[in-house]
């Protein structure tokens, strides 16, 4: 049986014109290779699956091209084949976690100062170079600042903040994005065509959606539903073997949080959860989803920097109808202490029904703002109706405001105490006498009665 290759080797990027969603490194390195300004140290910097040895890579053809130094590597000639491949010999990939130590770099040291085999440049491309040691990197220090003019190095990792700022400042950066979901969608979408695999658009979205802006994770999951399911994928074959919770329903509860229906938040959650679906990964879609309607409110509509297909964002729309920001925000800072709090726990079910509970009632709940500014406009209305209507008006906010507050009702009455032998004997306390009567003090003035604005700070 021939040898399988997965889709995403057989399907990475072999030219610039391939690479999905990085377009600013793109267009630097081929602005560099057109002016002829290759700096000596690249690091790219970037989440994983989003085309850092895929640009590193397809940079070593751009220089080592039988063609180059050129934008537009041939992908024909023996350097691009055996760069393609990982056997050119002036093409050095070192993996930074294994080879870590003071004498790996001493050997790399050495030998990058050879001149090379076949092409123009030696390159050496370390992969998560963080994993160096400190020793390491000082050994690498003096290399890297002033290498052979034939010595290329190219870095690349997850973690930046754990490399020596010596070593940064001695290298062009460039940090790569999250792929936005429908570019990683149009991608598979290709890759489907060309493969001959049936599937719908719903069901590349929700891939995408679950890739959380990685390209290599969403063509990985690609090939498990292709050999789960055969040629032909619907949206339900992704969210049954994902665990993810479907758009429509997504929706569904977000809206009824927003409208403070906690039997459906209860009633949607009990189906997730029997579903087996992974409710941290329904908390960070949650998040996403306010994030979003929060950026709609502030912005009138006009957000089009939001990753959204077109009913996404006409779903959002409606929802914005009916919510406040202040309510979007406060639901959003629930849910994101809710998403720390669920990594330590083992009953995720009863710590996300109690946060959507109380997301629910905050967002029922009129803001401090609201009642501040009705207060304030019934303090205008009795100030103007003062003003036309001389001592009426007066009386009526005098008595509004001097009425006492009635006592509470008890939840039941009290119940009398039984008489003791011969207390009817006794005579009862004459009554209290009553109080002279004080003389009506004259009624305030209404400016004097009404409080000052209420203002928030």
């Amino acid at each position: 049986m021939a040898n399988y290759t997965v889709i995403a080797r057989k399907w990475r990027p072999q030219t610039f014109d391939d690479v999905v969603g990085q377009d600013h490194v793109v267009r630097t390195l081929r602005n560099a290779i057109r002016q002829e300004r290759i700096a000596q140290a690249y690091l790219f910097v970037g989440p994983r699956g989003t085309g850092k040895t895929t640009l590193a890579r397809i940079f070593a053809k751009a220089l080592n091209c039988a063609h180059g130094p050129t934008e537009t590597p041939c992908g024909e000639c023996e350097a691009c084949r055996e760069i393609a491949s990982g056997t050119s010999l002036d093409v050095v990939e070192i993996d930074g976690a294994s080879n870590n130590k003071v004498d790996d770099i001493h050997a790399l040291r050495d030998n990058i100062q050879f001149a090379p085999f076949h092409g123009r440049y030696r390159i050496c491309y370390i992969d998560e170079v963080h994993m160096l040691s400190a020793a390491a990197f000082n050994a690498l220090l003096k290399t890297l600042e002033e290498p052979p003019p034939h010595a290329k190095f190219i870095f690349a990792t997850t973690e930046p903040d754990k490399i020596l700022p010596t070593i940064i400042s001695r290298c062009q950066r460039f940090d790569l994005r999250r792929i936005p979901a429908t570019l990683i969608a149009g991608r598979l979408r290709t890759i489907c065509d060309a493969e001959g695999v049936q599937a719908t658009d719903d069901a590349l979205l929700a891939i995408a959606r679950g890739a959380d802006g990685g390209m290599r994770d969403a063509q990985s999951s690609l090939d498990q539903l292709i050999a789960f399911k055969g040629n032909s994928l619907a949206e339900d074959d992704v969210l049954g073997v994902f665990g993810l919770v479907a758009g429509r329903s997504l929706n569904r509860l977000a809206g009824a949080v927003l409208k403070g229906d906690v039997p459906t938040i209860l009633s949607l959650i009990d189906e997730f959860d029997t579903g087996g679906k992974d409710l941290r990964r329904l908390v960070a879609d949650l998040v996403k989803h306010f994030r979003d309607l929060l950026v709609v409110l502030h912005t009138k509509g006009q957000a089009d920097g939001l990753d959204l297909t077109p009913e996404q964002r006409a779903d959002l729309a409606a929802e914005a109808k009916d919510s406040t920001p202040d309510a979007v925000l406060q639901i959003e800072e629930i849910l994101i202490s809710l998403d720390e709090r669920l990594r330590m726990s083992l009953s995720r079910r009863t710590l996300l029904e109690t946060a959507l509970i109380r997301a629910a009632r905050a967002a029922a709940a009129t803001p401090l703002s609201e009642i501040l500014r009705r207060v304030n406009a019934l303090r205008a209305e009795l100030a103007a109706a003062s003003a036309a209507g001389g001592g009426q008006a007066a009386s009526v906010a005098n008595s509004l405001m001097a009425a006492p507050m009635p006592a509470p009702t008890p939840p039941f009455a009290p119940t009398p105490a039984p008489a003791r032998p011969g207390s009817e004997t006794r005579g009862a306390p004459p009554p209290p006498a009553p109080l002279a009567a004080k003389p009506a003090a004259p009624a305030p003035s209404p400016s004097a009665t009404l409080p000052p604005p209420i203002q928030l700070a």
